[in-house]
């Protein structure tokens, strides 16, 4: 018999053990060997000290986060029996804000990104006098701040609730499924304020890096420089690719949360949102970093 301050946490699935948990081994040391290994470059290479490469230091760092606070225990339960897949409440708590605060911190990070691509192409002139080390800092500390806050709302309105129920059907825990253990009524304000925030987040996040993206797209447009042409197509588009990346697969996460139809599906899909984008990010701008070193070399 489990305590009253022990969660009960479902497995990914219940076959297949072996070739799963090698294949998200494999998947937890490529990401985060690639991710340290980019915040190590940047952080050692001289040429790379500059405030978008500072910047994009920020995702790497949030990636790790997202993929610890998940695989080491999920590699874990794996290897065990569905029965011990116990953690203490205030474990699943931890765990489940540091889980919602990657997600919020994915969707800010990249917009600070886009800030800084809007600034570099719109306004080149007037970059380096923008975009100092101070702007930076702020902005991190700004990307950062409003992840922490936001989400310590909702983990702080869901351990008020008392709880009836000890088993998560998730591989993990997160806000939605810790409130999903009480049964007073007043969870409804849970769901209500998860629901609005993430639409909040989604909106926000979405409209504006469409518009900064918009207005590069127009100035792009109406400039004749095929170099400036190139560098905004170059940069900007791995920038959109790793944000379509994250987005749909925080989407996906999201949608599948609230059908309890799809409770298989979203098992799956919220594994795959701390694996797929912080496993393709370093793949993305990889490719940026060595054309910067090999044009400055």
């Amino acid at each position: 018999m489990l305590s009253n301050n022990s969660i009960l946490v479902t497995e990914l699935l219940i076959t297949h053990h072996s070739p799963i948990f090698i294949l998200l081994l494999l998947a937890y040391i490529f990401t985060m060997g690639c991710n340290i290994g980019l915040v190590f470059v940047i952080s050692t290479e001289k040429n790379l000290h500059h405030p978008i490469h500072f910047l994009f230091c920020n995702l790497p760092l949030n990636d790790i986060l997202g993929t610890t606070v998940i695989m080491p225990r999920l590699l874990q339960d794996i290897l065990r029996e569905t029965s011990e897949h116990y953690m203490t409440y205030v474990d699943c708590v931890v765990q489940a804000y540091f889980v919602h605060v990657f997600a919020a911190a994915s969707h800010y990070v990249l917009m600070i990104m886009a800030f800084d691509r809007y600034v570099a192409i719109c306004n080149p002139l007037r970059y380096s006098a923008i975009m100092t080390n101070k702007m930076v800092l702020k902005l991190s500390a700004l990307a950062w701040g409003v992840s922490v806050i936001t989400m310590t709302i909702p983990i702080g309105l869901t351990v008020r609730l008392s709880r009836c129920k000890y088993k998560i059907e998730s591989p993990f825990c997160d806000n939605a499924s810790l409130f999903k253990l009480s049964c007073e009524d007043s969870v409804a304000i849970n769901n209500v304020y998860g629901i609005i925030s993430t639409v909040v987040i989604f909106i926000f996040s979405l409209g504006s890096v469409f518009i900064t993206y918009g207005k590069i797209a127009a100035v792009c447009i109406t400039s004749k420089n095929k170099a400036l042409n190139s560098k905004a197509i170059k940069t900007c588009g791995k920038h959109i690719a790793v944000y379509i990346i994250m987005f749909v697969s925080c989407a996906i996460m999201f949608f599948f949360h609230r059908s309890p139809e799809y409770s298989e599906n979203r098992k799956l899909a919220s594994v795959m949102f701390h694996i797929v984008p912080p496993g393709l990010n370093p793949l993305v701008y990889v490719c940026a970093l060595k054309n910067v070193l090999g044009n400055i070399k």
